[in-house]
């Protein structure tokens, strides 16, 4: 059984056909995902899809590139929505320096709110990092997010980084890029990093495992990037399927 920790279900690439994407997802052996909501109109639809079917659970938090867009009354319909008993974490929420939409220190300010939320309501984070894992490292000790962990969403950083985040109790997950031929550093993320600390994910519809790149991303390809990492640690597929999914069980508390 897998555990794809990260899903775009509510996103208008799946209009036309969720549920023929979903059934793939079950027929692949996807036991379980979280659908994760980063604005008003993709949390909104999370919700929705965690009513619906019993198999989705909910991340909810605002993403940093529109960090600039958040009020403090989106803060407080989070928290409120955070009662919900299928949302399991906060987030995604981090930092990104590709896109400049949100000015960084208004991105800082929205996720230190934002990891100060999660300990409030006591529910892990879902780290979103593109260009600033100095300033997200630091940002993570300061507000001893320790207290909650979570998961580095689609970690795309080095070894010495992963295992930095690991003592600051974070899972590494790994998503479509540690099956490109070029990617080194998730390979070697891949290799370095006990089992008992990766997770595995698809980030649908973005990011397409090989040999689907540049194509929509979908659940059931979750199943290609527990292949890749099988391979790489030289074990048996039903080993990584079976401690990721434990290990996400763990981190989400869902039985």
């Amino acid at each position: 059984m897998l555990f794809d920790t990260h899903v775009h279900l509510n996103a208008e690439q799946y209009d036309e056909d969720l549920e023929e994407v979903i059934m793939r997802a079950r027929e692949a052996g996807v036991e379980k995902m979280v659908v994760v909501g980063f604005d008003r109109p993709t949390i909104e639809r999370a919700m929705e899809l965690i009513e619906q079917y019993d198999f989705l659970y909910a991340s909810i938090g605002w993403h940093p590139v529109d960090a600039i867009d958040m009020t403090e009354e989106d803060l407080i319909w989070i928290e409120e929505l955070s009662k919900h008993p299928k949302v399991v974490a906060i987030g995604e929420m981090g930092l990104d320096y590709h896109w400049d939409k949100s000015p960084k220190d208004v991105q800082k300010d929205v996720f230190r709110q934002q990891i100060q939320l999660a300990k409030k309501v006591k529910l892990p984070i879902i780290i979103h990092n593109r260009e600033a894992t100095a300033d997200i490292v630091e940002i993570l000790k300061e507000e001893n997010a320790a207290e909650v962990g979570g998961i580095m969403h689609c970690f795309s950083g080095s070894p010495e980084t992963a295992k930095e985040c690991i003592d600051m109790n974070f899972y590494i997950s790994l998503g479509g890029p540690v099956t490109f031929k070029n990617a080194r550093k998730p390979k070697e993320v891949a290799a370095e990093i006990p089992l008992e600390k990766l997770l595995i994910e698809t980030d649908c519809p973005y990011l397409a495992p090989h040999p689907f790149r540049g194509k929509r991303n979908e659940p059931s390809y979750v199943k290609l990037v527990c292949e890749q990492i099988a391979e790489i640690k030289n074990i048996p597929v039903e080993e990584v399927a079976a401690i990721t999914t434990e290990n996400a069980k763990k981190l989400f508390a869902i039985n």
